[in-house]
């Protein structure tokens, strides 16, 4: 049967909707049959990009079935001309921060384009030689993850050139959760671009539909947006990456961990980068934070320079913690032991403020407010954007 495409382009089989439908009405859903994320639906894609010069942003995570999107595409002889790399890069090998190069790939010998470091949106000049940008990439879920301030500017350069721009959709492993402050857009930067929450529970395809549907870019109304959703997928299922995202969320639980830890970034406290287990620890040389011992060293492509490298640090180990979404509590009485000790914990309080979208989160913790009260001056907002986002969710 032919697909079912809406007015902002979004595909999914006919048949598909059918079944759901008749499921739901017998009360039998379809967790039982495995996700299938949008790369893998190459049926609903494949005669998009016949007689296109096609462009990919991509990394690591760009899987189907187990072969990479441009080899997978290179093998059905679609004309892929280039790759656009983002933070970490195109085989996902670069440090956090560290700027990403144009290159040649060696494999293929296709150009990669930077959209990370000096210039985070290609030149017309470059997006004169495309039909068609494919963004498949998987992200967090989390605000200030960067995958999506790329999507974001990879959508307004096609916009400016006419460019179509397609979304093969992939699960949230944090999409369970909508928490967190709303960003202030005088807190907007590359770590926090739109005025959603930290955790804003959606997906990329969802995201872009949204960013377009609110015009969060400049002549978003004229981007012909095409978005291949996932079957057999809600946003209430636990869901593994079977690829890293990036060389510091190597697993399921850096990935929980993720949206609470990274607060950390901004103060004295390690999180475990130059270790195994980055994102899964917490750890400090002066302030004993716990009785866990581990000591940062500096790792090529992961953690060339890691935060208190080769400094024996105490502190917490979050390998088994049961912990998910926004924890608030260990931020919290991490500033108060710092506190205690008559040391600065917020030294960076200008990237706590990107990373939280707006001050009043780090002056709730000086002020000693509890996490319950801190997250219920959020709630009005988060019902809002909850709202707001509705006519954009895909699941």
């Amino acid at each position: 049967m032919a697909p079912k495409v809406s007015s902002m382009g979004f595909i999914q089989p006919f048949w598909l909707v059918v079944l759901a439908i008749l499921l739901s009405a017998c009360g039998s859903p379809l967790v039982s049959h495995p996700i299938q994320v949008g790369a893998t639906q190459s049926a609903l894609y494949l005669p998009l990009l016949e007689n296109k010069r096609v462009a990919l942003v991509v990394n690591q995570t760009s899987r189907v079935n187990g072969q990479h999107l441009v080899d997978f595409l290179l093998a059905k002889e679609v004309n892929v001309v280039r790759i656009f790399a983002p933070e970490h890069g195109f085989r996902g090998d670069h440090d956090a921060g560290a700027y990403v190069n144009n290159d040649i790939d060696s494999k293929t010998g296709l150009p990669i384009t930077s959209i990370y470091g000096q210039h985070k949106k290609p030149p017309k000049h470059i997006m004169d030689q495309v039909d068609m940008v494919i963004f498949d990439i998987q992200d967090v879920g989390v605000r200030f993850y960067t995958y999506i301030s790329s999507m974001h500017y990879m959508m307004e350069a096609a916009a400016e050139s006419s460019t179509p721009f397609m979304v093969l959709d992939r699960p949230n492993p944090n999409g369970r959760f909508t928490d967190g402050p709303i960003l202030d857009p005088a807190y907007q930067s590359f770590v926090g671009m739109h005025p959603i929450p930290v955790l804003h529970g959606m997906t990329v395809a969802e995201l872009a539909r949204m960013i377009k549907g609110e015009s969060w870019f400049k002549n978003a109304d004229s981007l012909d947006l095409i978005t291949i959703a996932n079957t057999h997928y809600n946003r209430n299922m636990s869901y593994v990456l079977p690829v890293a995202p990036s060389p510091n969320l190597p697993n399921h639980q850096a990935v929980q961990l993720y949206p609470s830890l990274c607060f950390f970034e901004a103060t004295p406290v390690s999180v475990g980068r130059g270790t195994d287990f980055p994102f899964q620890v917490i750890g400090h040389n002066q302030v004993p934070l716990g009785d866990f011992a581990f000591t940062p060293e500096s790792r090529t492509g992961a953690a060339l320079h890691p935060k208190l490298q080769d400094k024996a640090l105490l502190g917490i180990d979050l390998r088994t913690s049961s912990q998910q979404g926004l924890d608030l509590q260990l931020l919290i009485s991490t500033y108060q032991q710092f506190k205690a000790a008559n040391l600065n914990f917020f030294e960076r309080a200008d990237f706590m403020d990107k990373l939280a979208g707006t001050k009043e989160l780090r002056l709730a913790i000086e002020q000693g407010k509890s996490a319950k009260q801190i997250k219920q001056s959020w709630q009005s907002e988060l019902q809002a954007f909850k709202q707001q986002r509705q006519p954009y969710l895909l699941y």
